[in-house]
């Protein structure tokens, strides 16, 4: 489970953390509030690519990261150990 979304530099937003809970979780706002930047973020996380273009304008690069809440999925936990990312108190 997705538990936390972090964004630099990417499109008009400069540092954002946003933190999910368990169960439903909804994006609202207004129009020109910032929620197509969040999927696409989370696009960018499931293998789409990025092209330059979504860089924040004087920002050097643009960084999306994700906390997964994995405790408890064995077959997830292998597969990061074999690819070298490190699972701490079951999240990744």
């Amino acid at each position: 489970m997705l538990v936390e979304l972090r964004i630099r530099d990417y499109a008009v937003v400069e540092d954002l953390t946003v933190s999910l809970g368990p169960g439903l979780n909804v994006l609202t706002g207004e129009t020109g509030a910032g929620k197509s930047i969040i999927v696409g973020a989370l696009s960018l996380l499931l293998g789409e690519r990025a092209s330059s273009d979504v860089v924040r304008t004087g920002a050097d690069r643009a960084t999306v990261e994700a906390v997964f809440d994995v405790d408890g999925l064995a077959g997830v936990q292998g597969l990061a150990d074999e690819h070298g990312f490190r699972v701490e108190d079951g999240l990744l």
